[in-house]
Order: structure tokens, then C-alpha cells, then sequence
């Protein structure tokens, strides 16, 4: 006896009811439902469900495409997973190994080739990877018992895939199949390979980039922006974590294990500061030309740390550092200027009172004594507490912002006087071979529990504005960072099994009916691969302390 089931969509208004197992995509398609590309998956109750999800209860369900985020993140897994089979059907012996987003792609490396990569064998994978699309090959899903998934993942010659299957607590497990090959991606993909009609791959360094769809144009790929010194941090932090001999979650978990948890935070720790000691050598040796430091970079990046650890380092070669915060020069709340969705735009340049910051910074590097202001956050306006500044010899200026780098800050200061850092949250581990761990949720993660400690906001509050928080780096912060002198990355090691036990119970209460539970559930699911680590030995002075608390800074 066929049931029917009542189903409720968001994007038409529509309530209708069909047979029980009706796919998402059938539904789709009979709602008629229209978006500006092609629909890729849906929110059902909330959560991220694929177009061959099978309904068996009342449901409301909410369509999405690319332009959704978690249209581009299924966009990339399917992608992710095309490349790799198409590099196994052209090369056997090889892997393939997805480092890191930059240049707006993903940089990959074919390792086990035996030679330098050409441009001839990028073409070739290319053209491989048009055939498996243009073949429209169903990307199928089945659960299998864990213990054979950790085989099957072994002879694909996915061993770190593996390693982390094994701690996967579960009778049962996820595999993807694809024509001949198996493999995993933490989230769900697209039905088959024939929604991926947009993608391209090029020569990059000594791999290639992976090039995706731009959100705003599905129809055209996004442009190649070189960032020759964000690689070079990249691969500082392939160092790092060779140092540490841990490269992915299975590694981490393996320490944490084994009780080197406090050796890995020492050493990570230890490498911060080597960093910045030797950041506060170059400024040094440049003493004679810069007396302006100016330091940016994007949320929960760390930067107010930095910039205090820095002026520690600095004052041991004898400098005399001054600190200056850019949000102490925000305009008066009233003239701060709004985003599309008509919230405050703190993240504008407009927000900070140019004319009043560069009058204030000439006074001062000119030689004479100014009243440093202070914003009060609670009144929304600029207040001036008595607080005097006047250059010595040997000061220097620390100004720290997220628009240190924007050359429309002092646009009549010289930039011969200045050095120019830029942070941001690399992180260093990624979650196996095909699956690299996004900056951008090691810094959700990172203002999830800071908002939630010092600013009386819970996950689902911080979780709402994050896209306005990250449209707005995109536009006013980013375009601007290869503009540094020298980068510096703030994202620790070990940090992520940290933050799982200050966040999971913040995630834990984002309520089932809010939108933003989709992304709560998907955070939390990402978290629950790695051992929890205590903040026990973390260092008063640490990045970290920003944001759990502990700091023996004043913020």
C-alpha cells in the first residue's frame, strides 16, 4: 500500500503531497521550481540533504544551486572526486592530493608520478575529466561494514582515509563509487557527473589548480588571481607541519593518543614565536626608513595578539613600541554605512573616519603629543578618555585593523615608512588526501566561542552575520593582502581539537527550526573526527587565548 506524504517548499510556497520515497529531485521537478542555475541539492528540516535523498515523512524542504554555498561545497566533492578518478585512469600508480584553496581554485599535487608535472599531462587530464562528465556517470553512495570501507580505502592507496575510518566509532560506513573507483568526502555530493559542466584545471607551481564556478556567474569559471606570497605561507605551513610530523586528522589524533598533545602545543607555540621574532628582526633592520607598522587581516585571525606579541619582540631589540587599535577610529554608529541587507557594515572602509584617523597619525609622526580616542562600542560613538601619545626616539607604531592593508587608509603617508603584515588562520592538517580543511571554519569556529565568551552572542547569532562578515573580507580585505611585506599564520596545529570542546555544546543549541542549523550540524559533524585537547598547557600569550580566554594581554 503506497503512502503519501506532505511536503512543504520554501522556494515556491507550494504544499503538496507524494508517494512515499519520492526523490528530492522528482520533487524538484514537479514543483517546478526555478532557480537562476541548476538545482544541486536542498535543506530538508534544515539539513543539507543530495537530489536522490528519499522523502518518508512530512518535511519542508528548501531547494538550492550554486550560488548557496553548500552548492559550491557538493560542486567541489563531485569535482574533487572526478579529478582523482581521472587521474588514476590515466596514471594507476599515482595519488592525488588536494592541499589548499588559493588563487580562487584548489592547488593539487600528483604525487607518485616520478617526474615533473607538464603542461601536456594537465591537458591530458583534462580532456579525461571532460569524458567522465560528458558520460553523465551516476555518483553513487552505499554503506558497507566499517572494517571494509578501511580496506577499500587501503587498496585505493587512501591511507590516511583510512587511519581516520578506523576511529569512525560505527558499525557501518559511507563509500562513494565512482565508475571503478571508491572514495569519501565528508558531505554530500551531486547525483552524477553531469551537473559538473564548468570546471577547469591548469599548471600551478609544481601541481595544478583545480578551477571552479564563479558563484555569481555559474556559466564562467573564476578568474586566476596569483598569490605568490600566500603559496609561500602555504608552504611554510607544509614545513610546519612536518616539523610535527602531522599532516591530517588521523596524524593529530595519533599524537593526542600517544599524550604528546603538550609537546605538539609546545613546539606549535614555539614556532609562533620564532615567526615573529623574526618578523621583529626585518622591521628592525629597516629602523632608519619605517616607523609605521601596519597589520591586517580578517576575523578571528588573531591580530590584536599579534600585534601585542610583536611589540614584545620588538621592544627586545630596543624599539619603543606604541599600539593603535583602527576600531578606536570607527564613525559614530549613526554614520556607519550599511550592507545590501541593510545591517551596519563594519567591515567597509567608509566605517573607519578616514580624515580623522590620518590628521590624528601626521600629529603623531610629526612629532606631537595627540589625545588617542577610544570607541565605545555601547554608545556607538568615539570618546576621548585623557589618553595622551607622543612619539620618542626609537618608537614605532603598531596600527592594527582589518583594513591595515587597504591603501586607501593613509593615503597621504609614505609607504617607504611602512611595514605591512598580513594574518590570517591557514590551516596547517587537512582531514585526509582529497579533503582540505577550509581557513574560513577554523575562524568560525575561532568567533563562535569568543562571541559567545566576551560578546553575549550564541552560535546561531554568530553563524547568521558570518556571511555578511565574509562578503565583506572578499571585497575590502582579501583583494589586498598580497600587498604585505611578510604574512604570518596564525592557525595553530593542534587548535582544532581545542576549540571541539568549547564549541560543541555552542552548536549543540542552535535550534532544529532556525536556518542556520543546516551549518551548526554541519560543524559539528567536521569537529567530531578529532580527539579533544586541553587547553591546559596553552600559553598565556598564545592566539588561542583571544579567543577561550586566559590571555595575559589586555584586550
Amino acid at each position: 500500500m503506497v503512502r503519501d506524504i506532505e511536503l512543504q517548499c520554501e522556494n515556491s510556497g507550494k504544499i503538496c503531497t507524494y508517494p512515499l520515497g519520492t526523490t528530492l529531485g522528482e520533487i524538484a521537478g514537479s514543483m517546478e521550481v526555478s532557480l537562476p542555475s541548476p538545482i544541486l541539492g536542498a535543506y530538508v528540516n534544515n539539513r543539507v540533504k543530495p537530489l536522490d535523498f528519499e522523502l518518508v515523512k512530512p518535511k519542508k524542504i528548501e531547494f538550492f544551486d550554486y550560488s548557496n554555498t553548500d552548492g559550491q561545497r557538493m560542486y567541489l566533492r563531485s569535482l574533487s572526486f572526478v579529478l582523482y578518478v581521472a587521474m588514476r585512469n590515466i596514471w594507476p600508480e599515482t595519488q592525488l592530493k588536494i592541499d589548499h584553496a588559493i588563487s580562487k581554485g584548489y592547488y593539487c599535487e600528483i604525487e607518485n608520478l616520478g617526474r615533473p608535472l607538464t603542461d601536456q599531462d594537465v591537458w591530458t587530464l583534462r580532456e579525461e575529466m571532460g569524458e567522465l562528465i560528458d558520460k553523465d556517470l551516476p555518483i553513487s553512495r552505499k554503506r558497507v561494514l566499517t572494517e571494509e570501507a578501511v580496506e577499500i580505502f587501503g587498496q585505493e592507496g587512501l591511507f590516511r582515509k583510512a587511519e581516520l575510518f578506523k576511529e569512525y566509532g560505527r558499525i557501518y560506513a559511507p563509500i562513494l563509487c565512482l565508475a571503478e573507483r571508491r572514495d569519501f568526502f565528508y558531505g554530500h555530493v551531486l547525483p552524477s557527473t553531469g551537473y559538473l559542466k564548468h570546471f577547469g584545471v591548469e599548471k600551478y607551481y609544481d601541481g595544478l589548480l583545480l578551477r571552479v564556478p564563479n558563484p555569481e556567474s555559474p556559466n564562467e569559471l573564476e578568474p586566476v588571481v596569483r598569490q605568490e606570497k600566500l603559496f609561500g605561507i602555504f608552504r611554510e605551513h607544509k614545513e610546519w607541519a612536518g616539523i610535527l610530523q602531522i599532516e591530517d586528522i588521523a596524524g593529530l589524533n595519533e599524537q593526542v593518543r600517544q599524550k604528546r598533545a603538550g609537546e605538539i602545543i609546545k613546539i606549535s607555540e614555539a614556532l609562533h614565536e620564532k615567526k615573529i621574532v623574526e618578523i621583529a628582526n626585518q622591521i628592525y633592520a629597516r629602523r632608519d626608513k619605517v616607523n609605521l607598522v601596519l597589520i591586517a587581516g580578517p576575523s578571528s585571525s588573531g591580530k590584536t595578539t599579534f600585534s601585542k606579541r610583536l611589540g614584545i619582540q620588538l621592544a627586545v631589540v630596543g624599539m619603543r613600541p606604541i599600539s593603535i587599535s583602527l576600531d578606536d577610529f570607527f564613525v559614530d554608529r549613526a554614520h556607519t554605512p550599511r550592507d545590501e541587507s541593510g545591517d551596519y557594515d563594519f567591515e567597509a572602509l567608509e566605517a573607519i573616519d578616514i580624515e580623522y584617523f590620518n590628521e590624528f597619525l601626521t600629529k603623531l609622526m610629526n612629532g606631537e603629543t595627540v589625545e588617542s580616542p577610544v570607541f565605545d562600542f555601547h554608545r556607538g560613538e568615539r570618546v576621548l578618555k585623557g589618553e595622551m601619545l607622543k612619539l620618542e626616539e626609537n618608537s614605532i607604531l603598531i596600527i592594527e585593523g582589518i583594513h591595515g592593508l587597504n591603501p586607501g587608509l593613509i593615503p597621504g603617508i609614505d609607504s617607504e615608512r611602512t611595514f605591512k603584515i598580513f594574518i590570517s588562520a591557514l590551516t596547517q592538517i587537512s582531514i585526509d588526501e582529497h579533503t582540505y580543511i577550509p581557513t574560513t571554519d577554523n575562524r568560525l569556529l575561532r568567533r563562535i566561542i569568543r562571541d559567545s565568551k566576551y560578546r553575549g552572542y550564541d552560535a546561531r547569532t554568530t553563524i547568521q552575520r558570518w556571511p555578511s562578515v565574509r562578503r565583506g573580507e572578499d571585497t575590502h580585505i582579501f583583494p589586498y593582502q598580497e600587498n604585505a611585506d611578510v604574512m604570518f599564520n596564525s592557525a595553530l596545529i593542534y587548535e582544532l581539537g581545542v576549540l571541539k570542546r568549547y564549541a560543541e555544546h555552542l552548536l549543540e543549541l542552535v535550534p532544529e527550526n532556525a536556518p542556520e542549523y543546516a551549518e551548526a550540524v554541519r560543524l559539528l559533524v567536521f569537529i567530531s573526527y578529532f580527539y579533544p585537547i586541553s587547553a591546559q598547557e596553552i600559553p598565556p600569550t598564545s592566539v588561542l587565548r583571544e579567543f577561550l580566554g586566559g590571555s595575559s594581554f589586555n584586550y
